[in-house]
């Protein structure tokens, strides 16, 4: 064998691989934006409550209303009361679910979650949709322009992290006790990948279904997926108009709970999905977090006067 044919049968199987590469993506995408929403799960088999946090706004509320519209009763977690009891009435007159609220700010830290654990006891929560969230500025600015820092990070750190692990440990202990030698669990985590270029500090959005299914060691199988969203119009967009790529709340938060149970790791809506996929090759990691784009960007959020509020 000539190394020419050495060459060609490398190249073949090369060629061969991407092909199926490409063919696998191609499937898993039409399995994850097109049959997901002829196909979807249940959400009620996981229980009959869905705690959102941050639920008066933006995609919480859309999450909220969309999880009622499926059947589930909601538990709203934010810290204004007014806007809760809005929220609530609005869930109860349009979709007829029960629900309860739960005034708390999350940047007050540690000392809320006592009165959190208390209003959820005695209920049958099979979804924690974490979805409480804040930027470190009111625009695009560096780390060091934050103004009043050194409360800001604290808020932020309480806000973003902090309610993550804590909302799920509050939400866990009950679904395995209820559920000892159930098949699956998921845990849904959403971030934000190339909005943390225009948002200094993206809040995380967190999912944690039940049933859940123990190892040898009785400890919770937690299989998560990763939803990374690009833009969505909500406050702490400045409500940017809606368009082919701008997907509104309620949009993206129905596309997205379609995507439960056929994909462990999505970007939640078709139009993201595409955004991902050209910028992926357009704009790679060490272009993408560049300092010329980052000044670029800079300068662009505030010429559109881009706000960063609480996804409350």
């Amino acid at each position: 064998m000539s190394f020419a044919d050495l060459l060609a049968i490398v190249g073949g199987m090369t060629v061969a691989f991407y092909l199926l590469k490409l063919t696998w993506r191609c499937w898993c995408g039409f399995r994850e934006f097109v049959l997901s929403s002829k196909w979807q799960v249940d959400l009620r088999t996981y229980g009959q409550w869905a705690v959102v946090t941050g639920a008066t706004s933006g995609i919480g509320k859309a999450y909220a209303t969309e999880l009622a519209q499926r059947g589930l009763d909601i538990v709203l977690i934010s810290r204004c009361d007014n806007k809760l009891q809005a929220v609530a009435r609005e869930i109860e007159g349009v979709y007829g679910r029960k629900t309860q609220t739960i005034p708390v700010d999350f940047t007050h830290g540690y000392s809320i979650y006592p009165a959190i654990a208390k209003k959820l006891q005695g209920l049958q929560i099979g979804i924690l949709v974490n979805n409480v969230g804040m930027t470190t500025t009111d625009c695009f600015a560096y780390f060091l322009e934050t103004p009043d820092a050194e409360q800001k990070i604290t808020q932020v750190i309480n806000c973003n992290i902090l309610s993550v692990p804590q909302m799920t440990r509050l939400v866990l202990p009950d679904m395995v006790k209820r559920c000892p030698s159930t098949a699956f669990a998921d845990a849904l985590l959403c971030h934000q990948d190339f909005c943390n270029i225009l948002l200094s500090v993206s809040p995380c959005r967190v999912q944690v279904k039940g049933n859940y299914c123990p190892d040898i060691s009785q400890t919770p199988l937690i299989a998560p997926q990763c939803v990374a969203p690009f833009l969505v119009s909500t406050n702490m967009t400045k409500t940017v108009k809606v368009n082919s790529f701008m997907k509104s709340a309620t949009a993206f938060a129905r596309e997205a709970l379609n995507t439960v149970g056929h994909s462990s790791c999505t970007t939640g809506c078709l139009s993201h999905a595409v955004q991902n996929a050209f910028l992926t090759i357009l704009l790679p990691d060490r272009l993408r977090m560049s300092t010329f784009l980052i000044r670029k960007l800079r300068s662009s959020c505030k010429k559109n006067d881009w706000t960063g509020e609480k996804g409350e």
